[in-house]
């Protein structure tokens, strides 16, 4: 048993996490919305797995320093087959399990994937947002959603009327869909029933969503309106369905009041704009509040400085990196090397964790300069342990490769018939 250090594996699973992240990224930006984001990150995961694999056996190869010249001649090839399974199946299995054990939801909450937009399109609109901004900002926002919502719009004055059924935004034909609906909306008359406006949402999110949790209100408005608020938010609040308001250039301060009730019994959010054209910073700011989160990307919402899923985060990155200097271990076929890498990608994982739980909240540095540091610090920490944890060369004894004598003296057993003539010549 020796402590051995590969200076030419340190270098090239660098190389290796290199390639790997940039690969991942394109996986990311390519299908982030439209694949499931515990297949996304397993995918991320399992693709960084195997390139630093691939590229630790390639230095491995060519300068056998840990697992020793009589591997590289006869068992070489066992650890090339072992690379796929060992390196990208396990690693997309385990960041499946983790980002599925992340995204599981702690207080019976659900991921918010059906919004309703409820714009006022009453008398009064005309005066307080001549230009119609409203809608630009209601498009603009459905420009910005994942592909993987889906969205309604409904609009109302003293009655309520669906411009657009729930769909889902997972191409950019249902997002034109989407604008050209809102398109053809003309400012109205008539009064602002909040009462029925909300009942008839709610019966669209019941009729069309595939659940009533998991699905969010938009309501902007900006006059005032009777509201029986138990009656109206009752089942609401019992499907925890959050009702944002946005209250626009509101001058009668029990308009401003009720929104802010209504959002509050809800459990979401109100704004309060004075000027239409500020509606769309104000529906976006709704939107990056819906609390998303994966281990790989900025958790946000309520849920953004919650310590639980700090602690899950850092947690499902030890798991990772134990399980990718697991899997080296496997791909090399040496056991000494599995516990080295093994403890190695426990401290690179806890290390990794921290970075993208402290490195992603709120940064001004885009995500990525995060991510690839955390897989830099994946690849490359493992391969150190070598020279903290002690190692032994892969070999087989004559026994295993079936010598009678061999596995006589590994019994215990001599033979001692020629001794004393040996011993007289």
């Amino acid at each position: 048993m020796q402590r051995k250090l590969n200076m030419l594996m340190i270098l090239m699973s660098l190389i290796g996490g290199l390639v790997g992240f940039a690969l991942g990224e394109w996986l990311l930006n390519e299908y982030i919305g439209r694949w499931p984001m515990m297949v996304l990150v397993g995918a991320y995961f399992g693709i960084l797995a195997l390139f630093v694999g691939l590229f630790c056996l390639i230095a491995e190869q060519i300068s056998p320093r840990l697992n020793g010249a009589s591997w590289r001649q006869r068992y070489v090839s066992t650890s090339w087959k072992l690379l796929v399974p060992a390196t990208l199946i396990m690693l997309f299995v385990g960041g499946t399990a983790m980002e599925f054990i992340y995204e599981l939801n702690v207080n019976g909450s659900k991921k918010v994937s059906n919004i309703v937009l409820l714009i006022d399109d009453s008398g009064s609109m005309g005066q307080n947002d001549p230009k119609q901004a409203r809608y630009s900002a209601a498009k603009n926002l459905v420009d910005q959603m994942d592909t993987d919502k889906r969205v309604a719009v409904l609009t109302f004055n003293d009655h309520a009327q669906i411009v657009q059924p729930f769909i889902r935004l997972d191409s950019n034909s249902s997002k034109n869909q989407v604008r050209t609906a809102i398109d053809q909306l003309k400012p109205t008359d008539g009064g602002t029933d909040l009462d029925v406006a909300l009942a008839d949402t709610l019966k669209h999110i019941k009729d069309q969503a595939t659940s009533n949790r998991g699905t969010m209100v938009i309501l902007l408005s900006d006059g005032v309106s009777q509201l029986n608020m138990q009656n109206a938010l009752k089942e609401y609040i019992q499907d925890q369905i959050a009702v944002n308001t946005i209250g626009l250039n509101l001058v009668d301060v029990s308009g401003s009041n009720l929104l802010k009730d209504v959002a509050q019994a809800t459990g979401g959010s109100y704004s309060d704009v004075s000027d239409a054209g500020n509606l769309s910073l104000a529906f976006q700011r709704i939107y990056d509040t819906l609390g998303d989160r994966s281990l790989i990307t900025e958790r946000t919402g309520s849920e953004a400085d919650n310590m639980y899923y700090t602690l899950l985060r850092v947690a499902g990155l030890i798991f990772i990196g134990l399980l990718l200097g697991l899997a080296l271990g496997i791909m090399f076929d040496n056991r000494y090397l599995a516990k080295s890498f093994a403890i190695g990608g426990a401290v690179s994982g806890l290390l990794a964790g921290l970075i993208l739980e402290f490195g992603l909240r709120g940064s001004v540095n885009d995500p990525w300069v995060w991510r690839l540091l955390a897989d830099l610090i994946l690849a490359g920490v493992i391969t150190l342990f070598s020279s903290v944890i002690p190692v032994k060369e892969h070999y087989k004894s004559e026994s295993q490769r079936g010598n009678p004598a061999a596995r006589g003296a590994a019994a215990g057993y001599v033979d001692r018939s020629n001794t004393s003539h040996n011993k007289s010549f």
